[in-house]
């Protein structure tokens, strides 16, 4: 609401001064290179948040969904003492955060596993696996997103930093004009106005995008956990039967 008000009174502001119409284009034209600078950083910032957030929208949908498909069927392979064909439903669903940890550990328990008789060498070995399979998972969901935080924290400082830009130009009109009246400074607040609205309304939906997805990226790192204690338990049950 506050963005939307100040938007509608420096679009006022450039009518009174310069007698344009309501769209961006004489917008664009009534402003001084200054200001406009700080409108084409604000512009990238905004596309470079857009894009992390198509980008991270499309991966973690892909995860939640593949790792839907993935869960029973390593499940019911697992259960049966299929290690390969574990293995192999892992790599056909490699979009799966799950499905990139319990691979590294079901490989490695593989490669270790000589005889019937499972050491405990080799369940750490595979812990292990899987600990460091589940920080580089949590590395790739993460990526970007780091961006959306530096973007909504900065984006209202780029703002202000058109604010007083825009002070500036409103002072220099009234140097200019030899006078205070409104039609001297209309133009310089409407550009200070302009920006910070600008920059409101970059930073505002990357904050709100960067808790989402902060959330959704927690929640891959509990199922990721309990898959992995999961896969730990069920190699130790394995090791506990090769000894009787």
């Amino acid at each position: 609401m506050l963005a939307a008000n100040l938007v509608s009174l420096s679009l006022w502001l450039f009518q009174q001064e310069e007698a344009v119409g309501f769209d961006p284009i004489s917008m664009w034209r009534a402003m001084g290179w200054p200001a406009r600078l700080v409108v084409i950083v604000l512009f990238f910032m905004s596309a470079w948040s857009i894009g992390v957030m198509i980008d991270r929208w499309i991966a973690y949908s892909g995860a939640r969904k593949q790792s839907r498909i993935f869960a029973p069927a390593v499940a019911g392979a697992l259960k049966d003492g299929k290690i390969e064909e574990a293995i192999s439903i892992a790599e056909q669903n490699r979009r799966s955060h799950l499905a990139k940890v319990v691979t590294a550990g079901l490989q490695e328990f593989q490669a270790h596993q000589i005889s019937a008789e499972i050491s405990g060498e080799t369940i750490e070995a595979s812990k292990r696996a899987l600990e460091r399979a589940a920080a580089i998972v949590h590395a790739e969901l993460k990526r970007g997103v780091s961006s959306l935080a530096t973007i909504g924290s900065t984006a209202p400082f780029v703002g202000l930093f058109g604010t007083v830009l825009g002070i500036i130009h409103a002072f220099q009109g009234i140097s200019q004009a030899k006078s205070t009246g409104l039609a001297a400074v209309a133009g310089g607040i409407a550009e200070a106005l302009v920006t910070t609205a600008i920059g409101l309304f970059v930073a505002i939906p990357a904050v709100w995008v960067y808790n989402y997805f902060t959330s959704k990226i927690e929640g891959f790192d509990v199922e990721m956990d309990n898959s992995s204690s999961e896969l730990v338990d069920y190699f130790i049950k394995r090791s506990s039967r090769g000894k009787k």
